[in-house]
């Protein structure tokens, strides 16, 4: 008998999460589980990249919407009432578009599901969660709020960080048996094929430095530090570029902040690529300037193209970073972006010891090691 699955995510749109998601059901032996993946919004770039044996549904159509046009604001306005009613009364979204389907395991992808998945009126499933972020960094996310994370019958989470502030909260050996640290599914051989792509509207200087930043332009990733810094080392007469690449609901906020500072000759705002690869391997520097993160998969990614490495102290940066045998870690905060920045500036020799390390290293997992746990994990509960 195929255990019959339901997974459930907002989106998907170009995040690690949703990456991760798609990467691992692409891997999966179809004849094994029977999926249904429900959207909150049939939207994203991952769309396609689902296997086509995975029955995609979804509560709205179309694209996100980020802005706050007037002509856009009934729909907006539709799909947040529509999507809260179907969270208030559960009942109506399993008999109507789930059509009473008994599923054995229901799925939360992302930790903003948690509700969505206790609530379910299946009482008889079990209950499987997937944590990407480090929660003590979110803001409403309690001690109190994140213990109910322990009603799942299963809490993956991605890095020691976030595996150890579960375990602090946990009050009995039972709730600690829950948690499961597990390795992002990742394709390292995709990203060494698609990073030989051609670069397309953008133009790297040779002679001039190039910081790259990548991910969904929300607050979190900090890309207003990563500007202002950019400013301030041009004005202390440190020539270099920026360029960010990716989109999401804080990318108008940051672009104006850009023309503000005055730096849109040399910072670039690419937007949302489907590749960004060739743009990582051609830069000199990679950063990751985040508030906070879960285990920031864009690193993995970078580590594989074996670029120079800056990133803030988040959760997951330690692990990945090697305690910074592969990579620059700074503070986080603006003056830890700007120290990592200048001294890539000013003394690039320092990254030499990294490379090498680079050179040699070897991920600590695989694609199919990582999938195979999962798979474990679902089989067993």
């Amino acid at each position: 008998m195929k255990k019959k699955i339901l997974i459930r995510i907002g989106s998907l749109r170009h995040g690690g999460a949703e990456k991760v998601l798609v990467t691992f059901l692409k891997n999966l032996p179809k004849d094994k589980y029977e999926i249904d993946l429900l959207l909150n919004l049939y939207s994203g770039k991952y769309l396609t990249d689902v296997p086509d044996w995975i029955n995609v549904m979804y509560l709205n159509r179309g694209e996100m919407i980020t802005t706050n046009r007037p002509k856009d604001i009934p729909q907006k306005i539709y799909r947040v009432v529509y999507q809260r009613l179907l969270k208030k009364y559960p009942k109506i979204l399993y008999k109507r578009k789930l059509k009473n389907k008994v599923y054995d395991i229901e799925f939360a992808a992302i930790h903003g599901f948690m509700d969505e998945v206790l609530n379910s009126p299946l009482k008889s499933s079990k209950k499987l969660m997937w944590i990407h972020n480090d929660l003590t960094q979110v803001s409403g996310y309690t001690p109190e709020k994140i213990r109910h994370f322990f009603h799942y019958n299963k809490v993956m989470v991605i890095s020691e960080k976030i595996q150890k502030t579960f375990l602090d909260l946990a009050k009995t050996e039972a709730e600690k048996q829950k948690i499961v640290r597990i390795y992002n599914p990742l394709d390292t051989n995709e990203i060494l094929t698609k990073a030989e792509s051609p670069i397309i509207n953008y133009t790297f200087d040779k002679d001039i430095p190039t910081f790259i930043s990548v991910g969904t332009v929300f607050p979190q990733k900090g890309f207003d530090r990563l500007l202002k810094v950019h400013k301030r080392l041009l004005d202390e007469g440190f020539q270099h570029k920026v360029l960010i690449v990716g989109d999401g609901y804080d990318f108008e906020n940051v672009k104006k902040l850009k023309s503000e500072l005055k730096v849109d000759e040399t910072a670039t705002m690419l937007g949302f690529t489907d590749n960004p690869y060739p743009y990582f391997k051609a830069a000199d520097f990679y950063i990751l300037s985040s508030r906070y993160e879960g285990f920031p998969t864009v690193l993995f990614e970078a580590i594989t193209l074996k670029k120079n490495i800056i990133a803030t102290d988040v959760s997951g940066v330690v692990e990945m970073l090697e305690n910074g045998e592969l990579g620059l870690i700074t503070g986080n905060s603006e003056e830890g972006i700007y120290q990592g920045m200048k001294k890539a500036l000013t003394n690039p020799e320092h990254f030499k010891t990294c490379q090498d390390n680079l050179q040699h290293y070897e991920m600590p997992f695989n694609l199919k090691n990582s999938v195979d746990k999962i798979m474990e994990i679902i089989d067993n509960l």
